[in-house]
């Protein structure tokens, strides 16, 4: 740890205006040392500075700096998003990292850079880039390293409107030729890329990145539930200490692990390529159910057979399973709901999506069907109504947090067994030296005990002579003798008693420590367990509050879209009516159209008839003269050359013939 906080206050010199001339990378040790935000942050093996002489550019170790200053806001900031985003750049920079030295020539991050921007519709600034690595003759290329610029002109400028499976294959195509291997795989190229896509999403945030046992254990049970195979637990069991001995696989040998066949015998290609797709379908597009189903149209009011897709916001239905066709979609949130409807027109076990603005009615295939999509249906409701994430990335970061809870739990496991040992150690230096207390008081005993007895012999050699003399003195220091031997009896039992009352005293001492140790541990967790209740509710209170200034700003916007409809639908009724003055005038116009050019036409044929009579007694024309003043009828032949009655007469003959011609 001493190195590592050395190598962290040395990174704040890194940013000044001149660099040594090449930095190196962390070794896997260091960067398993390193704080937790400089991980997710892109830091760890292959992630360093990648700053070199000319030419070359790279992650730099000023990294550490900006992983200090940005391991609070910042990162916060850029979400789960982010950090999936790196796991698959990390891959494309590794790659391009052939030496494995943890540099990176210029031109291939220009390239990166131009490509990341590409497929994330981010818009490309060549003069950041060009500024960010610009050459000098007196340090490397770089000042700050790639991950900042990273960070700063990519994407900070994400926002989530880009193909997720395109950016993948994009960092696929320049990392799988470098690192899959050329042994035959029991999958195809396609399936390989989808099986490095899941280890992305499944993978620690720490790198170099790999996937843990436990990750692996639950991507194999989905495999084998999705090829309808039983669960290869005793197989997986069988492999699981050399799995742990690693502390997991790493991308590739997770795809030679699959491409092996372990742990899919009897199934043919197929059947995994398919498996494989349902799963990427489900952990990476986020496809919570799909199937064929019937869907009654809005304007024929026919059915017709749909490929539906459900998703954590949307139905999409397509014309065929191949999502080539896309036929429309149904967008879900809090306010719809799904409800079951009898039998009716033939068209048996069906349901109803009632959103704001439409209805659908779906036939399902039977009723197993029908009651397993209104079941998906009304709980993708229900996460939205939430705003709870789909279940599968919901289940990944349960098993994250506890993973993190065992190791701690272990850690602390751990540092108590630790305690009690030094604890129990220190106990039987003190019973070591209360023993050798005890061997010493008992020797000086045996020494005293010794010397007594000499004496004893000394005064019976010296008064043996005179042993009738002094008889009454013998008796008297026999009796002596033999007080003295009773009070060393009482003085060892004595001693005994006391290291009877000593053991107890240390049995009970160690009662006394262990239920405070017990007090002490279930008071941290209390303490624990109210913080953790505390942050859920201020974290609940901060949901709620979201979730009303959403509804708020929904009804306004609902309002004025409604606002909006009703006028276009006022000024679509005058447009229509105007349209239909202007139709029924057009009508009346082409009738009187219609009418002068008949006239016009009857006109012109009375004036070539005319033409022909007058052609034909043009010889029996002759000038009127001036009559009579008597009222006589006067025609071509001269004044009253004809009766009335035979002019009428020959009027009628004329017109008969007129009518005929005609």
């Amino acid at each position: 740890m001493r190195g590592v906080s050395e190598r962290w206050r040395g990174a704040r010199m890194i940013l000044s205006p001149r660099l040594p001339r090449a930095q190196s990378l962390p070794t896997a040790s260091e960067g398993a040392a390193l704080p937790r935000a400089w991980l997710a942050a892109g830091g760890g093996e292959g992630w360093g500075d990648a700053s070199c002489s000319r030419g070359q550019g790279g992650w730099s170790a000023a990294l550490l700096e900006l992983a200090e200053r940005a391991a609070g806001a910042q990162l916060l900031a850029m979400g789960g998003l982010k950090e999936e985003l790196l796991k698959t750049i990390w891959h494309a920079f590794t790659a391009l990292d052939l030496d494995r030295s943890g540099k990176v020539s210029k031109s291939q991050l220009k390239v990166l850079s131009h490509n990341l921007c590409t497929v994330l519709n981010v818009p490309h600034d060549p003069v950041a880039l060009e500024e960010h690595f610009r050459d000098d003759d007196e340090g490397p290329v770089s000042n700050q390293g790639y991950m900042p610029y990273l960070n700063k002109f990519i994407l900070e400028k994400v926002q989530g409107n880009f193909d997720k499976v395109e950016f993948n294959r994009m960092c696929w195509t320049l990392c799988f030729k470098k690192n899959l291997t050329k042994s035959p795989l029991f999958i195809s190229d396609e399936d390989a890329f989808k099986v490095w896509v899941i280890f992305n999403f499944l993978s620690e945030d720490k790198y170099p990145l790999v996937i843990v046992p436990e990750e692996i254990e639950y991507l194999l049970k989905k495999l084998t539930e999705a090829m309808g195979a039983g669960s290869h637990q005793e197989q997986f069991e069988h492999n699981k200490n050399s799995l742990g001995a690693n502390q997991g696989l790493s991308a590739w040998e997770l795809i030679e692990l699959i491409g092996s066949g372990q742990f899919s015998k009897g199934m043919d290609r197929q059947t995994i390529s398919m498996a494989v797709n349902e799963v990427f379908n489900e952990l990476i597009l986020d496809v919570l159910k799909q199937g064929y189903m019937l869907k009654k149209g809005h304007r024929r009011k026919n059915w017709t057979e749909r490929w539906f897709v459900l998703k954590p916001n949307i139905i999409s239905y397509y014309a065929s399973e191949d999502l080539k066709d896309k036929k429309g979609d149904i967008i879900l949130d809090e306010n719809c709901f799904v409800e079951s409807l009898p039998d009716k027109d033939g068209k048996k076990c069906l349901f109803l999506i009632k959103c704001l603005d439409k209805s659908f009615e779906i036939s399902a295939s039977d009723k197993k069907k029908k009651q397993e999509w209104i079941q998906a249906i009304q709980t993708t409701v229900n996460l939205l109504r939430v705003g709870s994430p789909p279940p599968h990335k919901e289940a990944r970061q349960k098993r994250k947090e506890l993973r993190q809870k065992l190791q701690a739990e272990q850690e602390e496991l751990e540092r108590q067994m630790k305690e009690l040992q030094i604890a129990n150690e220190n106990k039987q230096e003190e019973l070591e030296t209360v023993r050798k207390q005890l061997e010493e008081a008992a020797a000086r005993a045996a020494v005293e005990e010794k010397k007594r007895l000499q004496t004893q012999m000394e005064l019976q050699d010296r008064f043996s002579v005179e042993l009738a003399r002094e008889k009454m003195v013998r008796q008297q220091m026999e009796e002596q003798v033999a007080q003295k031997s009773s009070e060393l009896k009482q003085y060892l039992q004595r001693v005994c008693e006391l290291e009877e009352m000593y053991k107890k005293l240390q049995e009970a001492l160690e009662d006394e420590k262990q239920a405070r140790q017990d007090e002490e541990t279930v008071r941290k967790l209390q303490a624990r367990l109210l913080e953790e209740e505390s942050a859920k509710r201020a974290e609940l209170e901060k949901w709620h509050l979201q979730q009303q200034q959403t509804i708020l700003m929904t009804e306004a916007e609902k309002q004025e879209l409604e606002t909006q409809r009703i006028i276009k639908e006022r000024a679509l009724q005058v447009a229509m009516q105007q349209l239909e003055q202007l139709e029924l005038e057009r009508k009346q116009a082409l009738e009187q159209y219609e009418g002068v050019k008949k006239k016009l036409e009857l006109a012109a044929n009375k004036t070539k008839s005319w033409k022909d009579k007058v052609a034909h007694h043009e010889g029996l024309i002759r000038l009127i003269e001036p009559g009579s003043k008597n009222p006589h009828l006067i025609t071509n032949w001269g004044p009253a050359a004809f009766t009335e009655a035979e002019l009428e007469q020959r009027e009628k003959s004329w017109k008969g013939k007129k009518a005929t011609s005609e």
